[in-house]
């Protein structure tokens, strides 16, 4: 990469045509960026409120709100957004309308009882995020799991009015028309739910053990997923550029499953939900979270229909080599993150060591096209507003074609 343009005398690129042209694998004017249009590409309210702070910028949002109440992260302003000139804008959609949040407090803990009925608690005290403190399903049998279970509607008109909102938005609105949209599914994917719902333990036994209730679970978030982005795509496909799907496989140095096990249970589903979103919006390209060491299943990934890798976990085993991966699978994947690793670099490194390190992911993932800067997953509470100052100044300087 360098800081000169080839691009000097062309029209400039708009936000959605230059993030357009990255999932099409060739280079645009400069690398797009995305903060916060995802759950996990986001950044912690503390280390958002902090770095307004720090760089005198308290007018660009002169009163920081949680957008997502589990990770604790920051709904960043649009005036914000601006100032970093971040391409991407998200639409996460809302809960059903029969749902309400409520909070309460248990000794040292605040809890709330999501939609699915997964319980969640945070530490009243200078606590970071909610933990999930519950699975509802792990005492249920066979057959039990689905037919008394109150499973959400996934395309309660209540979810539905934030999409159909958003797309109205966008219609009237030539400014917002040439950012670059994504949206979320209904729900974390569909291992995760099962092993929230179930329990990590037991959905692992019934793996092995009990198939049938296994698949029986899985199938059931599959079609719910489907039946979300059949309407939700009714409403806002033409906007969109990125569906936004996540699975996480791997923890810091393996897989969760083996690779076999997965081929046999899970990319199935996952190839069977990419197939409809595609039918539905063939232009829009499919972006998968999955966080830790999954570079055995990446070919497996694409084959399921999977456009997008997110959050190319640098940390990971395996994942380390960005200009491996960017040779290997880069003519098929768009990886979207890696660009500064948010476990040790970003939030305990110097401002040099971030510098350096954005200049290297840049420099092994970037050229080409097919990627998107962004963190490896959110920015955390404990991120250094220097360090903060320092990766987005390195990548506005380093970001051209």
């Amino acid at each position: 990469m360098n800081t000169g343009s080839h691009h000097e005398k062309a029209a400039p690129y708009t936000s959605r045509q230059r993030l357009a042209e990255a999932l099409a694998h060739r280079a645009p004017d400069r690398v797009p960026f995305d903060l916060a249009a995802t759950k996990v590409t986001g950044i912690s309210i503390k280390a958002y409120r902090r770095y307004l702070e720090y760089a005198g910028l308290p007018h660009l949002d002169p009163q920081p709100q949680v957008g997502d109440e589990v990770q604790q992260l920051a709904g960043v302003s649009e005036a914000f957004l601006q100032h970093l000139q971040v391409d991407t804008r998200g639409l996460i959609p809302g809960a059903g309308a029969g749902w309400k949040k409520v909070y309460k407090r248990v000794g040292d803990y605040i809890e709330f009882t999501d939609e699915w009925g997964l319980p969640w608690r945070m530490p009243a005290e200078d606590g970071h995020y909610f933990d999930l403190a519950g699975h509802p399903l792990a005492e249920a049998e066979g057959m039990e799991i689905f037919a008394s279970y109150p499973w959400p509607d996934p395309q309660d008109a209540g979810r539905l009015a934030g999409v159909q909102s958003t797309a109205q938005a966008i219609a009237a609105s030539e400014e917002k028309q040439a950012q670059a949209w994504t949206m979320h599914g209904l729900c974390a994917g569909i291992l995760e739910m099962a092993l929230r719902l179930r329990g990590y333990e037991q959905f692992f036994l019934d793996l092995a053990l009990a198939p049938e209730t296994a698949c029986g679970l899985l199938d059931r978030l599959a079609e719910m997923k489907m039946a979300f982005w059949e309407a939700a795509l009714d409403i806002m496909g033409e906007h969109l550029l990125v569906a936004v799907e996540a699975d996480d496989l791997g923890t810091q140095t393996s897989l969760l499953i083996s690779p076999d096990m997965y081929r046999a249970y899970l990319k199935p589903r996952h190839k069977k939900v990419c197939s409809f979103i595609k039918r539905k919006c063939p232009h829009v390209r499919i972006f998968l979270h999955s966080c830790g060491a999954i570079y055995p299943l990446i070919p497996d990934l694409i084959e399921a229909g999977f456009d997008i890798l997110n959050p190319v976990q640098v940390s990971a085993e395996g994942m380390q080599d960005t200009a491996r991966l960017k040779k290997e699978f880069g003519d098929a994947l768009v990886f979207w993150g890696g660009g500064v690793d948010t476990q040790r670099v970003l939030p305990y490194g110097t401002p040099a060591e971030v510098r350096d390190e954005v200049k290297r992911r840049l420099d092994d993932l970037a050229p080409g096209g097919g990627f998107v800067f962004s963190t490896v997953h959110n920015i955390q509470a404990d991120v250094p507003p220097e360090n903060l100052e320092a990766m987005w100044e390195t990548f506005a300087t380093y970001n051209r074609y």
